[in-house]
């Protein structure tokens, strides 16, 4: 496997001045300006055996915040941003913290809210764009979805995007969205550098799924954790006061099964917990259905928890794809409904069964105070990277510290759960089911 290079891609020198007033000297009680040889290291796994290790500089991530020099002067810089994709907790907040920090620190005065994702970068679907302002953002990290709409597809349309870009005066988009958005921002910088234009493209981590590559965590994640876990509750609690009650609980996760992961070991009610990354099988001694009626008959109750995406193998393939170009996955939660309601009928058992979907209740709240912080976080970061004429790259999370991760990189792969690993090892001690639940493996 080759190694990862973490080269972030400059617009130019960085000769400027910045406006934001920080110091260079430790121990002063003034904030530091950060500089562009302050790395850390990606790969912190290491052997009691290792004496040493020596690093190229490629393999370092550069870490994130306001440079001393910057690129673009300020009052000649606009602005633009663009919201992607399904809806996510915390993407107000992201717009109001790039709004605040582009005005408050640097003074750029000009930026325009390009509205239903990419089709907003088209003219001839006619959505208009809008002017943003910090009175315009000053309360909106209050309310959940995006003042800027959010829409899929289109992300092919480059040239014409960039078309757009330079027409309007854009040299800074900041792309916010998923890996599909990153994709397209991705191309859009190519095209700009193909073209020799001085326009810097920033992509902030927006997916529920926690999937994008060498990104800690996207934002809106624990949000989507907090929801789930009260669809679980309640779900345990219809269980619970039933005769032989099963809640069963879908939540997103198309590849990833993050959402299930981390729910069921903050919710501590689930019984069982379906994913992507791990195979089962409903019938047979060893399938799903023989450990669910088992736990029925020694407890009466159970909660299962199933993200989207998993067990799409016993299901039929839809073979359609939404705007996006996303595989469309077949209904997992109804399946599943459907199958354990006829089983139980044939072992003349009485269950209660409640099916419970919180997704759409999830992707439109507001950010809880965990990712309003970190969506604060990220929306600054990107402006002081994008003054800093860095381009083509995505502000990410790396062991606690925000980093700059190029774009390239973060669509590279999708991050999933290992199986072997100790999330999910972690994931079967809470909820107790077997290690895998497929016939020949009693484990």
């Amino acid at each position: 496997m080759a190694k990862p290079d973490f080269t972030i891609a400059r617009l130019g020198d960085m000769s400027i001045a910045s406006p934001v007033t920080l110091s260079t000297v430790t121990g002063d009680y003034v904030a530091n300006y950060t500089e562009d040889d302050e790395h850390i290291l990606y790969d912190i796994n290491a052997t009691s055996s290792q004496t040493s290790v020596a690093f190229d500089r490629s393999q370092l991530l550069e870490k994130a915040g306001p440079r001393p020099k910057i690129h673009f002067t300020p009052a000649e810089t606009h602005a633009g941003i663009v919201t992607c994709g399904g809806l996510c907790p915390g993407l107000n907040d992201v717009i109001r913290a790039i709004v605040m920090c582009l005005a408050y620190d640097y003074g750029v005065s000009k930026i325009t809210g390009f509205r239903f994702g990419y089709r907003g970068l088209l003219p001839e679907l006619g959505h208009e764009p809008v002017a943003l302002a910090p009175h315009v953002v000053k309360d909106i990290h209050k309310l959940g979805g995006t003042i800027l709409g959010a829409a899929r597809g289109y992300g092919k349309h480059t040239a014409e995007m960039v078309d757009t870009l330079v027409a309007r005066g854009v040299n800074i988009l900041f792309a916010i969205g998923g890996d599909g958005t990153q994709r397209g921002a991705l191309e859009i910088s190519r095209r700009i550098s193909e073209r020799g234009l001085d326009i810097a493209v920033i992509g902030l981590p927006k997916t529920i799924d926690n999937d994008l590559s060498y990104v800690q965590q996207s934002f809106g994640f624990q949000t989507s954790v907090e929801k789930a876990v009260d669809a679980v509750r309640t779900a345990h609690t219809e269980a619970y006061d039933a005769i032989n009650g099963i809640g069963l609980v879908k939540v997103m996760g198309r590849q990833a099964g993050f959402i299930a992961a981390e729910t069921t070991m903050a919710a501590s009610d689930v019984n069982f917990v379906l994913v992507p990354e791990v195979p089962f099988e409903l019938d047979g001694d060893n399938g799903f259905l023989a450990h669910l009626e088992h736990r029925i008959r020694r407890r009466a109750h159970a909660v299962v928890l199933v993200s989207e995406g998993a067990g799409q193998d016993l299901l039929d393939e839809t073979n359609k794809t939404d705007a996006s170009g996303n595989l469309l996955l077949s209904d997992i939660g109804l399946f599943l409904k459907l199958r354990i309601g006829e089983f139980f009928r044939k072992k003349e058992t009485e269950v209660n069964l409640k099916y419970i979907d919180p997704s759409y209740i999830i992707r439109g709240a507001p950010a809880n105070a965990y990712d309003s912080v970190y969506c604060q976080r990220l929306g600054t970061n990107a402006v002081h990277a994008a003054m800093a004429g860095k381009t083509a790259m995505v502000i990410s999370m790396m062991h606690n510290y925000l980093v700059h991760v190029p774009m390239a990189m973060t669509v590279s792969t999708k991050n999933r759960i290992d199986p072997d690993g100790s999330l999910w090892r972690d994931v079967i001690t809470a909820t107790g089911q077997p290690m895998l639940m497929i016939n020949g493996n009693s484990r």
